[in-house]
């Protein structure tokens, strides 16, 4: 197995609740997450994508994935893979943290194995590493600055 994985986080300039409505409306993650694509398959009964199609972009191949996610209002937002011909195992979450003076702390983390990849374990890392994981929690700042 190779894990590839990692974390981002930012502080954000808004409170923990605004900061959370962005992140569990997973069907509008696409607009501000560079690089991806959602379908919800399934919601729950209060309306929440909890099964999910995605597919990223990794540079150098689109990943596709059925991802479930689970919701822990408002501090956590994860999910995990349940299906996928392009990898083995994908788990991440979004982490909030209320900061003093009314600012949020949002971790972003993602661990992802690619299968069998060999010699290409160590370029395809530094290659998605920046792309999946390290630009996200940048990416939520900037929504909720631009009042996404």
């Amino acid at each position: 197995m190779t894990l590839l994985s990692g974390s981002s986080s930012a502080d954000i300039d808004a409170p923990i609740e605004r900061v959370w409505a962005l992140i569990e409306d997973v069907a509008r993650a696409p607009e501000w997450q560079q690089g991806l694509e959602l379908v919800v398959v399934e919601r729950d009964a209060e309306g929440r994508p909890v099964i999910c199609d995605t597919v990223s972009d990794a540079r150098v191949t689109k990943v596709y994935c059925r991802v479930a996610m689970s919701y822990v209002p408002p501090r956590k937002l994860s999910w995990v893979r349940v299906q996928s011909d392009d990898i083995d195992v994908m788990q991440g979450s979004w982490e909030l943290e209320p900061l003093d003076g009314g600012g949020t702390r949002a971790t972003y983390r993602l661990a992802v194995d690619p299968g069998p990849v060999g010699l290409l374990a160590r370029p395809l890392e530094r290659a998605l590493r920046p792309l999946v994981v390290g630009r996200r929690a940048g990416e939520l700042r900037k929504a909720i600055e631009a009042g996404t």
